[in-house]
């Protein structure tokens, strides 16, 4: 894992130097504009970093190439280089601001007070402006200008992504990798809109529905682009063959399932001290996961309507949220949804146990299979 820990120093490194970059072009135009650059390094600070590891471990599957001494430079300082492997970190850190991008947006549309255990992008606009006494609303203000935040990161996630394609000598790679990040991108927005869809319009479709369609949007709102798409693009940055990236997209796929699916229960269970959101903070936001699909269909009538009933309530109590914990352990949907994450990364580790990809990136993959399936936060 040494390998692994060293491209995650990387791409903070990578990062923080971007964001020194980008300081004096905002601070140029105003120093009103301080708080964007404030805000973003909180939110690129830590994490998981699970994209950017799945892009450069689906590069390695395909280059072969044992890299950890060459893991050893400035991302940001030394932009004149033709390195195969500096484009992979670039591409990995632009992954990472996307991912801010997305958290930014996603912030917004939950209306979520915390993310990481810090304020929401919003919620800090909207105390700046509180505190600063400026008129109009405050929260308004704080929606607005996250959603102009969130926009420059997703300009900003292309700038890096482009600086690092370009140093690709193969017009044919440069252009496969741009057209997967691109298809990423649409991928997720469209699966954001299904997902604020099926919180508000859910009983406008057919009961026997609703699990597909939870499902779907699990599929493009989250297991793409978490898992699928850094694995495809890594390798198509290093000249994959058809056979490896339908490999590569076999294993993302299921395991980018049980990613969301974790994260689904999390968003229910999971200990604000280790996941940084309030407890039952899915249950507020009316989320219509796989996991509510599967406790309706478990529930007697009467308790599924009580579920409905409450399910997207902001005030919900803490009693209230307990409540429904209970009611969707005890019916056993729990229970299902661990079934189905344990099957998704079966179906995950099968696709790659025989596939023509590296011994040293196959180890790599099954160690980040199971830490994504069984991670607490």
């Amino acid at each position: 894992m040494a390998e692994s820990t060293r491209l995650v120093d990387l791409v903070q490194a990578g990062l923080d130097a971007f964001l020194d970059d980008r300081e004096p072009m905002l601070l140029s135009v105003s120093p009103d504009l301080a708080p964007f650059i404030d805000y973003t390094r909180d939110l690129l600070q830590g994490g998981k970093r699970f994209r950017a590891l799945f892009c450069y471990w689906g590069w390695q599957a395909v280059s072969g190439v044992r890299t950890e001494d060459r893991l050893d430079f400035d991302p940001i300082a030394d932009p004149t280089s033709s390195d195969d492997l500096h484009a992979v970190v670039l591409a990995a850190s632009a992954l990472e601001i996307f991912h801010a991008a997305a958290l930014v947006h996603d912030d917004i549309m939950d209306n979520s007070d915390t993310r990481r255990g810090r304020p929401a992008a919003h919620r800090r606009f909207e105390t700046l402006h509180y505190d600063s006494r400026w008129s109009g609303s405050p929260r308004g203000f704080g929606q607005s200008a996250a959603l102009l935040l969130g926009d420059l990161l997703l300009g900003w996630s292309d700038e890096l992504f482009d600086s690092g394609i370009q140093l690709l000598a193969a017009p044919d790679v440069r252009d496969a990798a741009r057209t997967e990040f691109n298809t990423m991108r649409t991928q997720v927005t469209v699966g954001q809109y299904l997902d604020i869809l099926e919180e508000r319009a859910w009983n406008s479709f057919p009961e026997g529905d609703q699990l597909s369609r939870a499902h779907r949007v699990i599929v493009y709102k989250s297991a793409k682009y978490s898992i699928e798409a850094p694995l495809a693009i890594g390798a198509l940055l290093g000249g994959a063959s058809p056979s490896q990236v339908t490999a590569l997209r076999d294993f993302g796929l299921p395991l980018g399932i049980a990613f969301q699916l974790r994260d689904d229960l999390l968003g229910v269970f999971g200990d604000p001290e280790t996941t940084g959101k309030p407890a039952g903070d899915d249950l507020r936001e009316g989320k219509r996961t796989v996991l509510i699909a599967i406790a309706r269909a478990a529930l007697p009538a009467n308790a599924s309507s009580l579920l409905d009933e409450l399910l997207g309530d902001a005030e919900l109590s803490v009693q209230q949220v307990r409540m429904l914990q209970a009611s969707i352990r005890d019916c056993g949907a729990v229970d299902e949804v661990e079934r189905v994450i344990e099957h998704n990364v079966r179906v995950a580790l099968a696709a790659i146990e025989d596939a023509p990809i590296s011994a040293a990136a196959k180890r790599q993959l099954v160690q980040l299979a199971d830490t994504v399936a069984q991670r607490v936060s």
